[in-house]
């Protein structure tokens, strides 16, 4: 694709995160390289890559895309395909990630002690909700896929 000749600087999760091990078995399929600089979160990435410009390495959107779906300054967003004969797609574009046209996505579960009753019972249906999905997206993160939400009200919830 062109750019000067440069040794490429990596930057990844650290191997306790859901992020690195997700990341390693969808996207790398092996392991990482020993020159991958290991950084505690998503944010740190960020800030190495702001100031590294021959670095590359793989964050949640939120942390690099607004609510409007402007990219920070001083990050490049790749797009991504899902194999050889499909057309790339950026992230950014919450659509492309909901319909599954960008290939690297993952749901975020929460897992419960028994099926949740009480205060947490109406904590996780806040969430579900359309008050509480319009919080998750302000928050940076695209809200529940259909078929989860299906899975939940199925659940009862």
């Amino acid at each position: 694709m062109g750019g000067k000749d440069a040794n490429i600087s990596l930057y990844g999760r650290q191997s306790n995160s859901g992020t690195f091990v997700f990341f390693r078995e969808l996207v790398v399929k092996a392991d990482y390289s020993p020159h991958m600089k290991s950084m505690n979160g998503n944010a740190q990435i960020v800030e190495a890559l702001k100031r590294d410009k021959d670095g590359i390495g793989y964050v949640a959107v939120g942390y690099v895309v607004n609510e409007k779906g402007e990219v920070m300054q001083g990050i490049k967003i790749l797009n991504i395909a899902k194999d050889a004969q499909s057309e790339p797609y950026s992230p950014s574009n919450m659509e492309n990630v909901m319909s599954g046209r960008y290939p690297i996505s993952r749901p975020l579960n929460q897992y419960t002690n028994g099926k949740p009753a009480g205060k947490l019972l109406d904590f996780i249906k806040f969430e579900i909700s359309e008050e509480g999905q319009n919080v998750i997206r302000k928050e940076g993160f695209f809200p529940a896929q259909k078929g989860w939400m299906d899975f939940n009200r199925k659940q009862g919830i």
